[in-house]
């Protein structure tokens, strides 16, 4: 059958291993040093492993390929699992290993701001009017309302828990230098994605449709710069919306080189 599956270019590959260990189904693994698809069928297609790659040498591409086979995953799942339990030592815990890559910094995981700009630990040295001035200061103190890492398009999960009913910002890497109140106008309330077309040299447009396809996204925000470069982040989502199949609200933000915004619809 023709359908979507990962292609691994071995001249990028830097043999880190981090695409193997992101693939739950054991469809990658090390063969002389370089990743390397075992089995058409343990691909399901989702592509878990694109974002660890750090050197984009992972894609997809539509071939002839066997049907994704999941219960013969979930059996090699039991038997490494069998494995990994006759190698412990009795009482022995198994360590969990770091990320061959040496890319900790990478793994996806949620950030919950508090509603209060206050601390509840505020504090009690000096006079009530320093406490009343500390508090004073926290309350204007600027704020970070990033919700979620990794935000490189590049790096982000697929499947990450927070694309559920997210409101999604796309943002150019630029954007968030050029437009001082950047947290508050477009960051706050979103999940955010950022990443460059020039600097990238990648198109955005299949790992995004992969996002919006398995995500029940309520709305797409594309924030750019002015510059002829930056609508390749803008025709990306677009392509992205299309190919998805599905009808989402969206807008874009141009934002100039002197800081100004620009609503473009």
């Amino acid at each position: 059958m023709i359908r979507k599956i990962i292609e691994i270019n071995e001249e990028k590959c830097n043999g880190c291993g981090a695409c193997a260990m992101a693939c739950h189904e054991g469809a990658i693994g090390m063969v002389n040093g370089k990743a390397k698809l075992l089995r058409d069928d343990y691909c399901d297609g989702l592509g878990d492993c694109l974002p660890t790659c750090p050197t984009g040498a992972i894609s997809f591409v539509e071939r002839e390929a066997a049907a994704y086979d999941e219960a013969a995953v979930m059996a090699a799942k039991q038997v490494r699992g069998e494995q990994i339990e006759k190698k412990k030592k009795p009482g022995e815990q198994m360590k969990q290993e770091p990320l061959p890559c040496g890319c900790p910094g990478s793994a996806a995981r949620a950030i919950v701001r508090r509603d209060s700009v206050c601390s509840d630990k505020e504090t009690t040295s000096g006079a009530g009017g320093e406490i009343q001035k500390d508090r004073e200061r926290q309350a204007h103190k600027p704020q970070s309302e990033l919700r979620q890492w990794p935000l490189q398009i590049k790096l982000a999960p697929v499947n990450a828990q927070w694309f559920e009913g997210a409101r999604l910002l796309v943002a150019a890497d630029c954007s968030a230098y050029a437009y001082a109140n950047f947290h508050q106008d477009f960051i706050k309330g979103h999940i955010t994605l950022v990443g460059c077309p020039k600097l990238d040299g990648v198109d955005y447009a299949d790992k995004l449709t992969e996002i919006i396809r398995n995500n029940e996204i309520k709305s797409v925000t594309v924030v750019r710069m002015e510059v002829p470069c930056c609508g390749g982040i803008e025709i990306a989502v677009k392509t992205a919306l299309q190919n998805s199949g599905k009808m989402i609200p969206w807008n874009v933000v141009t934002i100039t080189t002197d800081g100004n915004r620009i609503d473009n619809m």
